[in-house]
């Protein structure tokens, strides 16, 4: 192996499982690099394979600075594969990479460009041609396998077909993930990189995610919370290989993991992207969240205590009332009830005397347990997201109370 003296600027992060036709054509482009090879190490991070991978792995050990670690077969454990490759890593910058995702020429040198200059710490989100993991056909270029990375590119970057799946919402809402409603939703593993300080700080990779999908945005959503700035890096990109997958079980295991999500974070834009999974409705879950962002500044004058008034009138002094909607008050006189509405500030407004429970949700999937309450009251606070949301809305009520009440014109 080359004996490299220097603390590389960035180490890239390779998790990988029976994959070895693909971890070659992946570590190949890394010898491509636009960038002297010595500036960054890789760390392939084997999740127990049996295929010889790590054979695939060490025929590059002459050519990059390159690490190998590897866990047993124990199931999907990307995450931990991740992790284990992380704690590996001398440089500042990580940079993570899918086995089967071919990097550009200026992969490394574009994450890198991208963590320089200004104050803030940035994490990247890297372009990804040929990204289109729900399709089960995806459309490939002639001679794909042909052609290095940067000629395919050349040839087929501004091919509809070819696109990254997250194209029709960068065009729509620009390049600058800190004006997205949701800057972290598009923080996806197969090409992404944080500073490894911030990496830690979140608690890298969440290691109950067991099956594919969710826990990198879970991730990004971590970094963004600790105060992480977003950056999209369209230099830094890569290129999806085509593969054969079950969309259906892909889904099957967004749902679930979904779900694990939404557990660990009660809040509804978290609530909004799990029911997008559960719908699924992948395509509109951007587009739903702006208008969630949208009506909760539009809705913050709209008061409907007397909605809720009206509706708990006549209930027993016992009455278990759960609210979907509550705003800023409610009745003096209304029971200890469950209160919920999607703006946190009017709800802390509502809770203020200590009398009720509350939930930070739009009301599309609570935490709450089934027939928990006689009534749900559902006020029209939620009117504006009627039209997407409205059946879902009153199917999470049903469930929880064992009688609904539509107390507002939703």
């Amino acid at each position: 192996m080359n004996d490299f003296a220097d603390i590389p600027q960035a180490s890239v992060i390779i998790p990988t499982y029976n994959r070895r036709d693909e971890l070659g054509k992946t570590l190949e482009t890394l010898t491509e690099q636009d960038i002297d090879l010595s500036r960054f190490e890789v760390i392939v991070a084997d999740d127990g394979s049996s295929d010889g991978s790590s054979d695939v792995a060490l025929l590059f050990a002459e050519r990059l600075r390159l690490k190998y670690c590897f866990q047993e077969d124990d199931g999907f454990r990307c995450g931990a594969a991740r992790n284990a490759g992380a704690r590996l890593a001398a440089a500042p910058v990580l940079i993570f990479l899918d086995s089967g995702t071919l990097a550009g020429p200026g992969l490394v040198s574009g994450h890198l460009a991208a963590h320089a200059g200004g104050e803030e710490r940035r994490a990247v989100i890297g372009y990804c041609y040929g990204c289109s993991q729900y399709s089960e056909d995806p459309w490939v270029p002639d001679s794909f396998h042909l052609l290095r990375p940067a000629e395919i590119a050349r040839r087929y970057g501004g091919d509809q077909r070819f696109e990254d799946i997250r194209e029709p919402d960068y065009a729509r809402i620009g390049s600058d993930p800190m004006k997205w409603p949701l800057p972290w939703f598009y923080f996806f593993g197969m090409n992404c990189s944080a500073l490894a300080g911030d990496f830690w700080a979140a608690g890298g990779f969440d290691e109950r995610f067991r099956s594919w999908g969710v826990e990198d945005v879970e991730f990004g959503y971590r970094l963004h919370r600790n105060g992480v700035t977003m950056v999209l890096s369209r230099e830094a990109w890569t290129i999806e290989m085509p593969a054969e997958r079950s969309v259906k079980g892909l889904l099957y295991s967004l749902m679930r993991n979904g779900r694990l999500f939404l557990d660990k974070f009660r809040e509804p834009d978290i609530e909004l992207v799990v029911d997008g999974y559960l719908g699924p409705r992948l395509g509109t879950i951007m587009s739903e969240s702006e208008a969630l962002h949208r009506w909760t500044q539009e809705a913050r004058a709209l008061e409907v205590r007397p909605e809720i008034e009206a509706a708990a009138a006549g209930l027993d002094a016992d009455a278990r009332v759960a609210v979907f909607g509550c705003g800023p008050s409610v009745p003096d006189w209304l029971p200890p009830a469950v209160l919920a509405d999607f703006d946190a500030g009017l709800l802390a407004r509502a809770l203020a005397d200590g009398k009720h429970a509350g939930h930070h949700a739009i009301g599309l999937r609570t935490a709450l347990p089934s027939n928990s309450a006689d009534v749900v009251i559902v006020t029209s606070r939620l009117a504006g997201l009627w039209d997407t949301h409205g059946d879902q809305i009153m199917h999470e009520a049903a469930r929880v109370g064992r009688r609904v009440v539509l107390a507002g014109r939703c």
